[in-house]
């Protein structure tokens, strides 16, 4: 099989690691920006609501989280919109776009535990199966899970039995290696379908995306493999004291690649989106408000409180978080 389908199957097949609820913690997943501050889902929430401010979006509008897994993000931000504006938070339609049963149910549960009747989610496996006016569409770390293509000096891979051979021949991954100045690495496959469904699930929308990666491409393999909180090479060798075989990785890990950006961006501008802004994560979260939250935490909170909040949300913003290379991009259409 080609490895595009391996990688699919990995993730996505039945019993696949993105198929059902994984914990977050010790002894589950990485922690991410989502899972660490609050104040994430906070600073989105401002944002949303200067688009609602200005005139963007209307006051019914779709707010859509693509991905949600645990559901924590978007319950953070309906959070702060009823701490900000509460108004909103009843006109406002909270939508995910997620394709597992096990997963909406999670979801589904955790939404009556914060919120009880107060906030009602709709649920869809993907965007095609949604049309509205206007959306506010977010998404975290959702590019590097698109399967990939590996590419190597102008031929694609197959894989037998976990084993990678580069053998076939691929014009199009080959297009757009050549596009993205790559001779080795990884080619999504994927972008351009998601953003014709975007564009045809809303007729006027903002969309925000973090993900770990760069504008132009990385010139080598950035495959890996997350397993018991280690990251771990694809092409790790088998004489690396922490090599695990394939076959012992293969659903039970998370496997990802950074994120060509500007792959993303044409396959958005094809679809007919604009381009807005790509920044550090770091920088878009200031620039939409985040110290401007911690300093009305700060007034209207027990300072210890204020304290522990202000520690976690120091994650989102300091360099060593993921370093400069997570990234955020925003799309329009208008």
């Amino acid at each position: 099989m080609r490895f595009s389908e391996y990688m699919t199957e990995w993730l996505y097949g039945e019993d696949g690691y993105y198929a059902t609820y994984k914990n977050i913690g010790k002894s589950g997943d990485f922690y991410t920006a989502v899972s660490t501050s609050k104040f994430f889902g906070g600073t989105v929430a401002k944002h949303i609501i200067s688009l609602v401010d200005e005139g963007f979006l209307d006051k019914d509008a779709t707010v859509c989280e693509i991905g949600a897994h645990h559901g924590y993000f978007l319950a953070d931000v309906c959070e702060f919109i009823y701490t900000l504006r509460p108004e909103l938070l009843s006109t406002l339609n909270f939508v995910i776009i997620e394709r597992f049963d096990d997963l909406q149910k999670h979801q589904r549960e955790y939404f009556q535990e914060s919120f009880g009747d107060a906030v009602s989610i709709t649920h869809y496996t993907s965007l095609n199966e949604m049309h509205v006016k206007n959306a506010f569409f977010i998404a975290n770390e959702i590019f590097d899970a698109f399967p990939c293509e590996l590419y190597y000096k102008g031929k694609t891979s197959s894989v037998q039995d976990h084993n990678v051979e580069f053998d076939i021949e691929d014009s199009w991954v080959e297009e757009k290696a050549k596009k993205y100045h790559k001779d080795r690495g990884e080619i999504a496959v994927g972008y351009e379908a998601f953003a014709r469904e975007m564009e045809a699930a809303a007729d006027r929308f903002e969309f925000m995306s973090f993900d770990y990666g760069e504008m132009q491409a990385r010139p080598d393999f950035s495959l890996r493999v997350y397993t018991k909180h280690k990251v771990l090479p694809f092409f790790l060798p088998e004489d690396d004291e922490d090599y695990i075989p394939r076959e012992e990785l293969f659903k039970k890990s998370d496997i990802t690649y950074d994120v060509t950006f500007e792959h993303v961006k044409d396959a958005y501008e094809e679809a007919g989106v604009k381009f807005i802004e790509f920044k550090a994560q770091m920088v878009a979260l200031v620039d939409m408000g985040l110290l401007e939250l911690l300093e009305m935490l700060q007034k209207h909170a027990d300072e210890k409180i204020y304290k522990q909040e202000l520690e976690k949300a120091k994650i989102l913003i300091m360099p060593n978080f993921l370093g400069e290379r997570f990234k955020m991009i925003k799309f329009r259409k208008a």
